[in-house]
């Protein structure tokens, strides 16, 4: 990597590979130089959308080439570790798409190598970057609604898309919808109460089961201090909602966000906030969306690599997947489960 160019090898061409790819091609300072395509229609997919990058029908094959810097994996869930590992191997740094594995080792090995091939690993958990979700952490971090003692999270939406050859509905590949979504708000509810300290026991319900794919479930996350957090996902709904309520000890936040789909380009929202005993006050938000998320993590995560660091490291991007195992053995268990 030099700093002029950001040369990236992208593994994975499905709907979000190439979601990737149009947010890649926005970055200034940022090409693609490789693509891993799993299958003929990703294949051909690529030849359209890049042109000019190499594409590779086999992983391994695509890392011993070379010729990158970056290697972007947005393929199931169930190989995102495995491929982490096999570039961070190969020299690389990684832009991994959550969860970061489906198992705590899987976790640990990414960790591991990164560590021994002394490269940087940054996952994707693009609402961070986002100036509604972000803009609730910055309000928090101020003090401006004092410590944070209650936490409510809920998103309705329709059913998941099935994936390329069906992954997303298939145990083995995705892990389980919890893991496949509701982590990202299992990350920000834990990064908007940091001053809390980790969690200390998750509590789970679901129902609409098929194995590990849930359709509707609940969670409540419980503090040392007392403070919680009640998440909920529901994929038995329609369009795509989610609403954010935190009570402070010296204020509130409550914040919305709709669209047709969750990748729409024209969303509503809103986020309010009470700081004290003074009025109610909404926050301007330019633009929100994972559409425009995605774009802005990668550019700081390109940007990170250049200055060595990352912007979300596995290690803290691990509890996030610590906590949804939890939960769903709570949920499998009928029983709260504690946390290390």
């Amino acid at each position: 990597m030099n700093n002029e160019t950001t040369r990236i090898a992208l593994a994975g061409f499905g709907a979000w590979g190439q979601m990737h790819c149009r947010a890649i091609d926005a970055i200034e300072g940022a090409e693609i130089a490789s693509i891993y395509c799993h299958s003929s229609r990703s294949d051909e997919a690529a030849r359209e959308h890049a042109p000019n990058a190499a594409r590779y029908r086999d992983y391994d094959e695509m890392l011993a080439a070379g010729g990158f810097d970056v290697v972007d994996v947005t393929a199931p869930n169930n190989v995102h570790a495995a491929f982490a590992v096999k570039a961070l191997q190969a020299g690389a740094n990684v832009f991994l798409e959550k969860p970061l594995g489906i198992t705590l080792e899987q976790c640990d090995e990414v960790i591991a190598a990164a560590g021994k091939a002394g490269r940087l690993v940054a996952l994707n958990h693009e609402l961070r970057v986002s100036h509604q979700w972000r803009g609730v952490r910055d309000i928090v971090a101020a003090g401006d609604i004092g410590k944070v003692r209650y936490q409510h999270f809920s998103l309705y939406r329709h059913k998941f898309r099935q994936g390329s050859g069906g992954w997303r509905y298939d145990a083995a590949q995705v892990g389980s919808w919890v893991l496949e979504e509701l982590v990202h708000f299992f990350d920000l509810v834990m990064w908007y109460a940091a001053e809390n300290g980790k969690p200390a026991r998750v509590t789970a319900y679901g129902n609409g089961s098929r194995g590990y794919l849930t359709d509707n479930f609940a969670t409540v996350l419980e503090w040392e201090d007392g403070s919680s957090a009640v998440l909920s996902q529901c994929l038995s709904g329609f369009e795509h909602h989610t609403v954010l309520e935190i009570g402070g000890t010296a204020g509130g936040v409550r914040t919305w966000w709709s669209g047709a789909l969750d990748r729409t380009m024209h969303p509503d929202f809103e986020l309010k906030v009470q700081r004290g005993e003074g009025a109610v006050e909404t926050v301007e938000i330019p633009r929100s969306g994972e559409v425009f998320e995605l774009e802005e993590n990668l550019r700081a995560a390109f940007a990170g690599f250049r200055e060595g660091r990352s912007i979300l490291s596995p290690q803290e991007a691990r509890v996030a997947v610590e906590v949804c195992l939890a939960a769903e053995k709570s949920c499998r268990e009928g029983r709260p489960v504690a946390l290390g």
